[in-house]
């Protein structure tokens, strides 16, 4: 599996080493569905076509259109040392130092409303069906077959596959947690809720003494063990191994196609993941803090990351990182959303300052962003000549201060295998 897994993430490199005119300049790009993606409960990636419009030319508004610009991205200057530093991490969960070239590539215009509030409608579609209550029609008759792995009780990584008509850009959306206080449940919460817990909390989702860890690397008081942890996020059944997987077989069927990858809450923050192991530009919106879990996965560090911007606003207390602490309402439905920190650069709206909003769990809903805040000009941006806030670096930002992360190994009776009250 270790063999196929680094074979695999050569792919896409070898198409970007070999094809010296990948940027092309900005332009307006379209896009169409062509896939719904999920995972089986044995953790296998499904493809399930969708049959496009008959006749484009004569109908363009079954296009997607979005405005797209020059993003800076860097590249392992050697696929051998990118080979080896994969290894190392899925192998011995060891970081390797790289050297980096610097490249450009076509990304979203993350300056423009419009772009955004389109990719954020391509990303809210990918907790849905077609035609299903809350899908959003983005221009045209959708004419799609029921997909596979969507079936009701399917409940493992989804989302769809959208692509430029001439296949130069492909763009990856992620469905995120499917949770009552985001709208509603379904089958796939339970695995959503435990690589939540895994991916954002500081030890194990260890809140208290009431709480079922979701790994055994709590050594009591505020010891975690550091290997432990670093460990559990590389199985091949957790979404971050799975979406590798599902990158992999999207270059596979797009070789020389530039991919883009967006996400919504914890699908944000795998786009995000994905996007520094591949450096392929991302949009996550209302996502948790994601750069605890990509230290533990020792992935490639890559002198900067501005092809990630992250979407959120002051009112959501699980993008802003404050949905914490036993009496939480992350916390109280079984959630231990600790982290706060973000990769890349972040959009954020102050909705609490200038629209009054009150920070509640339940303004994290992906509708809020698309109805509230992208459908209509950003006062604050137009005054300063902008269509939306200014990207920014998260500076200065600490998360789980008060635990000592270190080589505790397991001793017998120790605190980390207590099976808890609280059921995760």
């Amino acid at each position: 599996m270790l063999l196929s897994t680094v074979a695999g993430l050569l792919v896409p490199f070898l198409s970007w080493f070999c094809d010296g005119s990948r940027h092309t300049g900005p332009k307006t790009l379209s896009f169409q569905l062509r896939h719904y993606h999920a995972v089986s409960s044995e953790a296998k990636v499904l493809f399930h076509d969708a049959r496009p419009s008959q006749n484009l030319e004569a109908d363009p508004s079954t296009d997607y259109s979005l405005r797209s610009r020059a993003v800076k991205t860097h590249r392992p200057v050697s696929l051998s040392a990118l080979a080896e530093a994969r290894t190392r991490s899925i192998r011995f969960a060891q970081s390797a130092l790289l050297d980096w070239d610097e490249d450009e590539v076509l990304g979203p215009d993350v300056e423009s409303r419009e772009t955004l509030l389109e990719l954020a409608k391509m990303t809210n579609n990918a907790y849905l069906e077609p035609g299903e209550a809350g899908w959003y029609e983005l221009g045209g008759d959708w004419n799609v077959s029921y997909p596979v792995g969507w079936e009701p009780d399917a409940d493992g990584f989804r989302g769809h596959v959208f692509a430029t008509p001439d296949n130069s850009t492909v763009v990856l959306s992620i469905k995120g947690t499917s949770a009552g206080y985001v709208g509603g449940g379904g089958p796939t919460s339970k695995k959503d809720k435990f690589n939540d817990n895994l991916l954002f909390s500081c030890c194990c989702a260890r809140v208290d003494w009431t709480w079922t860890t979701v790994c055994d690397c709590y050594r009591g008081g505020w010891k975690c063990e550091q290997n432990c942890l670093e460990r559990s996020l590389v199985e091949e059944s957790l979404f971050y191994s799975i979406g590798t997987n599902l990158y992999y077989n999207l270059t596979y069927m797009y070789p020389e196609s530039n991919i883009w990858i967006i996400g919504h809450s914890l699908g944000g923050s795998l786009a995000s993941l994905l996007g520094v192991t591949f450096g392929a530009p991302v949009v996550a919106i209302e996502s948790p803090g994601e750069k605890m879990a990509a230290g533990r996965l020792h992935l490639p560090s890559p002198p900067e990351v501005q092809h990630i911007t992250h979407i959120y606003h002051t009112a959501d207390p699980i993008a802003m990182g404050t949905c914490n602490g036993i009496l939480s309402s992350c916390a109280l439905g079984g959630y231990a959303m600790e982290s706060r920190c973000h990769l890349g650069r972040s959009i954020v709206y102050d909705t609490v300052s200038n629209l009054s909003w009150s920070v509640d769990v339940r303004t994290h809903g992906i509708v809020n962003i698309i109805e509230k805040l992208l459908s209509q000009p950003w006062p604050p941006s137009e005054e300063a000549g902008r269509e939306v806030p200014e990207a920014i670096v998260e500076e200065d930002c600490v998360e789980c201060f008060s635990w000592d992360f270190g080589d505790y190994p397991t001793t017998k009776g120790a605190p980390g295998s207590t099976r808890g009250l609280h059921e995760l």
